[in-house]
């Protein structure tokens, strides 16, 4: 239905990766496969953390509540990508658009606030151990995730508020493999510049302070593991804590690189490729950065596989 110049947009068609039609099988497979291993690294995290009593702490509270926001972040993009993959006509509806959009933003803005209590978990723990239990009581756990829910909750109703406000022209084609707020904001035809200004400030706050709050931490961890006499000591915390770090740098660096670079400099392939590194790549990565390297974590994956009661279950 078209009013002067503009249309009310029913539906988008997403024009996804750009591969041949020879290559297409290939990329099916490939992130398929991808998508497979999240599922069964990050489920598998989670069940070794409830079925052992040895990992009920709040490291592995947060760790479990950061596979299960993996889980649900990756399900939001991946399987409408694959199903677009084999779709000769590969569109969402708008209301779908927007829904997607939600849950992408509400999802994104946990895994972020996550990787800070993550962070704050390993300050107190190396830097104050005696008030670990104290600070880091059921509680505080519980309100280090509540929150993060609520207010990714607020981000993601005022982005989206925003959005529908807006009109679209007849261009209605997003060169993504799903609904990204970046993509479709240059669809429409009215003014944005409160979008984007809610992008650089809403966004920008809640990107900023979290990773500003890792790396302040980690300064600090640094100084007082630096302090402690034994090199092996030292080597053992530094490799483990690499590890964190090179996964928030993967992950924030991609997300920099799509939502806070300016206009101008804005490519819809360089996009496509910091997506996939923060929606499919840093989740995949994430049960076996938290897992190969922690001893803990490595034994009640045994003990899982070599319960009964875990083969029964399936």
């Amino acid at each position: 239905m078209h009013q002067g110049n503009q249309t009310i947009v029913s539906e988008f068609f997403l024009l996804g990766l750009t591969v041949g039609c020879e290559q297409q099988q290939i990329v099916f497979i490939l992130f398929l496969c991808m998508y497979l291993i999240t599922m069964v690294g990050n489920l598998l995290i989670i069940l070794a953390i409830v079925s052992d009593t040895h990992l009920h702490s709040p490291m592995y509270f947060f760790l479990a509540n950061l596979s299960f926001t993996d889980i649900c972040f990756t399900t939001t993009t991946v399987p409408k990508m694959l199903a677009d993959i084999r779709s000769q006509h590969p569109t969402i509806s708008f209301e779908g658009c927007l829904t997607q959009m939600y849950f992408f933003m509400l999802l994104v803005d946990l895994d972020n606030f996550l990787l800070a209590a993550m962070a704050y978990d390993r300050y107190i723990a190396i830097c104050h151990p005696l008030h670990y239990v104290t600070l880091l009581n059921t509680k505080q756990c519980a309100f280090l995730v509540v929150i993060p829910w609520v207010v990714s909750n607020l981000v993601s109703v005022l982005h989206l508020s925003l959005l529908s406000r807006l009109t679209f022209c007849n261009q209605i084609e997003i060169p993504h493999f799903f609904c990204d707020l970046e993509p479709v904001l240059r669809l429409a035809c009215s003014d944005t510049k409160i979008n984007y200004l809610m992008i650089f400030a809403i966004g920008g706050a809640v990107i900023f302070f979290p990773v500003t709050f890792i790396l302040v931490t980690y300064a600090f961890i640094g100084s007082t593991v630096l302090r402690v006499p034994s090199t092996r000591g030292k080597w053992k915390t530094f490799s483990t804590r690499g590890s964190h770090l090179s996964a928030v740098a993967l992950f924030y660096g991609s997300i920099v690189g799509v939502y806070f670079l300016p206009y101008s400099a804005y490519s819809a392939e360089r996009g496509k490729v910091s997506a996939i590194m923060y929606t499919i790549i840093t989740p995949m990565m994430n049960p076996f950065i938290y897992s190969l390297r922690n001893k803990d974590m490595k034994r009640a994956l045994r003990r899982l596989f070599s319960s009964k009661s875990f083969f029964w279950s399936w």
